[in-house]
């Protein structure tokens, strides 16, 4: 497997090179970033509604629930038509998905913390953390439009960091020779 990354080493530069414009792109033009997702999404939406059907009605002889599978189809494909006939819903019901999401991962986080204080130190570490995911679930809900702004931020500064983590990784594959290779202790 070494033998290959050093070999293609220059795969991985490109892979974190893509993922630098990516994140730069999205920095600079980030209502632009969201709608491309928002189109991906439409169009992933579509291809998985319409594969479902299709293997539902393949189905159909040999599970007598393949009506469920339809439905879920039929379903796929109407997120895809709303999203692509309304990519602004399509964002704001996203952002909402996370923080919700948030919401109920900080309370659960602030239960476990709790539950965990006679058992372990340093439990208030988790319940911080609970508290901070509710108050960014809360913020996301209060102000939406900051809030997709925000994610798409974050977006492009994992995409910005990973990138750079990978032409570093290929350019020191780019050196390693098969069998030559020593691990640090």
């Amino acid at each position: 497997m070494l033998e290959n990354l050093s070999r293609y080493w220059w795969l991985v530069v490109l892979r974190g090179v893509a993922a630098v414009i990516f994140g730069i792109l999205a920095f600079i033009w980030p209502g632009m970033t969201i709608n491309v997702l928002i189109i991906l999404f439409a169009a992933y939406a579509l291809v998985d509604g319409v594969s479902t059907i299709i293997t539902a009605i393949s189905h159909r002889q040999t599970n007598d629930r393949w009506w469920v599978m339809l439905i879920q189809g039929l379903i796929g494909i109407a997120a895809g038509v709303v999203a692509f006939l309304n990519p602004g819903m399509t964002a704001l019901v996203l952002l909402y998905f996370i923080a919700v999401w948030a919401i109920i991962t900080g309370v659960t986080e602030i239960i476990a913390a709790i539950r965990l204080r006679k058992e372990i130190e340093g439990e208030w570490l988790l319940a911080l953390g609970g508290a901070l995911s509710v108050l960014f679930g809360l913020l996301l809900i209060i102000f939406p439009g900051s809030g997709v702004l925000a994610v798409i931020w974050l977006i492009a500064g994992y995409s910005i960091i990973f990138g750079i983590l990978l032409i570093v990784l290929g350019f020191r594959l780019r050196g390693m020779k098969s069998g030559t290779v020593s691990r640090p202790v």
